[in-house]
């Protein structure tokens, strides 16, 4: 683990993560959230939003005909990279919040295929984070969550199209092999909260008790 002040915010599709982030930003006053989504993104880094467009749009539809896992995975390490340089970039006083850093992709790129790759040995040589927030969700109230199938990617689901069985046995396996990965720090676990604001409650309790 690291001596500088980084957690990482975690969970599976459909935990929402993503708004938990974006509420946390202005309740941890002296904090650095760092993200690859969306708004959570800073416009000098525009390319990230792209590169992540690219691969729903171009890769992920493609994904086995016109294009291979690998090609894949190498496409999402922009994403681990741009997370590295960003914690890195940061004075190393300042606490960070990270969303998933690598350990989500990682876990992605496996059950895309690529099991094993020179790569994950230099994500896992990353600082470790002093803790992981894991925001859980189950897959029944995640497919609930993400509109019962519609707009899912082939990242969220196993099956040429998503059905509730090929997400449960997805989101199930990614629980899995997210924790795997974190085996060696300390998580918390947050049950699955009934709104956005009980999960950003939840997980400002853990970082600013």
């Amino acid at each position: 683990m690291t001596d500088r002040p980084l957690f990482v915010l975690l969970g599976p599709d459909g935990a929402g993560k993503s708004s938990v982030m974006s509420g946390l930003g202005e309740r941890l006053p002296g904090w650095r959230t760092l993200s690859t989504d969306g708004d959570l993104v800073r416009p000098e880094h525009a390319l990230i939003g792209r590169l992540r467009r690219g691969v729903v749009e171009d890769v992920l539809p493609g994904l086995g005909s016109s294009y291979s896992p690998e090609f894949l995975a190498s496409l999402l390490q922009t994403a681990v990279v741009h997370l590295w340089d960003e914690v890195r970039r940061q004075d190393p006083r300042t606490p960070l919040l990270v969303d998933s850093y690598y350990y989500k992709i990682l876990a992605k790129c496996r059950l895309a295929g690529v099991h094993e790759n020179p790569m994950y040995s230099w994500w896992r040589s990353f600082a470790q984070p002093r803790a992981v927030v894991y925001l859980d969700v189950s897959p029944a109230s995640a497919w609930q969550r993400l509109g019962g199938g519609s707009g899912l990617n082939p990242l969220e689901h196993f099956g040429e199209l998503p059905d509730w069985d090929g997400f449960e046995s997805y989101q199930t396996s990614l629980r899995k092999l997210m924790l795997e990965e974190v085996r060696h720090v300390p998580v918390t676990m947050i049950d699955e909260q009934p709104t956005v604001a009980d999960a950003t409650d939840a997980v400002l309790e853990v970082l600013a008790p």
